[in-house]
């Protein structure tokens, strides 16, 4: 409850902020390479910026898989796609990273049917509240737990179809993370624990992209987190009833579509060049430092040996 009066007060302050910059023009989609031959897995596929971008990436060739939890929507996600492209190497497999076993039965099945793996978009991701059959909190599961367990299981095959790439998406929203080491993946207690979780997972996303940056040097596989923007996706359907009226016109007013916010996506995935900035924060502007907490290495390996302790490796 409290969690979503708090969004509203910042959505408010954001559309504040926005107005006093002026409403920026969005930039114009880039020209993309050619990605024929290569296997992108995009997390979250079947709506929103996931969606977006595995449009863009079957426009430009790749073999692209949709891991959602959906069959319906994912099906005709990928179907659209494939009308849209004329790419056939569309399709949709099952993910749910609210369970770790549908992800560990997801990558079994990944690696059986497929012989490589070039790009991983963690993009998947919820902000309500609630907990998981793990037993952990269901952002911080979805957004972060799931997602560190599925990378892991598949970094190997990553290293041997190198270079490749993860890009991790994130949220400017990790300036209020806090992560305890002693506590994570229990949810945050307080008035705005959701908001909190929510937060804290997406500090997770920054810091899990920087240790993992840290732990491939030499193998070629690179690491992105990426802002996408404040995108107008169905991250907000859970919002209480009296909010919604509040949100949807601010939404539609003030924040990118959803081809807008997979641009800086889609940059971190597909740019020459980015392999020096392995690790790093970038927004749609390219690389920025994240908030002080996103640049604690200490903390970023405690939150990589908890999450390697929680999800069982």
């Amino acid at each position: 409850g409290m969690g979503w009066a708090l969004l509203g007060v910042g959505l408010l302050l954001a559309l504040y902020t926005l107005l006093r910059h002026g409403l920026r023009s969005a930039p114009r989609p880039r020209g993309r390479p050619e990605l024929r031959g290569r296997t992108a897995i995009v997390t979250g596929g079947s709506s929103g910026i996931g969606a977006a971008t595995a449009l863009e990436l079957a426009r430009c060739g790749a073999r692209v898989i949709l891991a959602t939890r959906s069959a319906r929507r994912g099906e005709a996600a990928a179907s659209r796609i494939r009308r849209e492209t004329g790419n056939n190497e569309v399709l949709f497999m099952h993910l749910d990273l609210a369970s770790l076993r549908s992800v560990r039965a997801f990558a079994s099945t990944f690696l059986r049917q497929e012989p490589q793996l070039h790009l991983l978009i963690n993009n998947a991701g919820v902000s309500a509240g609630g907990t998981t059959e793990d037993g952990f909190s269901l952002p911080f599961q979805v957004n972060h737990l799931g997602h560190f367990l599925l990378t892991q299981l598949l970094l190997e095959r990553l290293r041997s179809c190198a270079p490749s790439r993860v890009v991790i998406v994130a949220s400017s929203a990790h300036c209020a993370g806090r992560l305890r080491p002693e506590s994570l993946g229990r949810p945050p207690s307080g008035l705005f624990s959701t908001f909190q979780d929510y937060c804290d997972s997406k500090l997770a996303n920054v810091l899990h992209a920087r240790e993992l940056a840290t732990r491939e040097q030499g193998t070629q596989v690179t690491c992105y987190a990426v802002h996408p923007g404040f995108v107008n996706t169905a991250l907000f359907r859970h919002a209480p009833p009296w909010l919604k009226p509040l949100l949807l016109p601010l939404a539609w007013l003030l924040f990118l579509d959803a081809s807008e916010g997979a641009q800086a996506v889609l940059d971190c995935a597909t740019r020459d060049g980015l392999e020096p900035l392995s690790g790093r924060y970038f927004t749609e502007c390219g690389p920025r430092l994240p908030w002080a907490a996103g640049r604690d290495d200490r903390l970023a390996r405690a939150l990589w040996e908890g999450s390697e302790r929680l999800v069982g490796l």
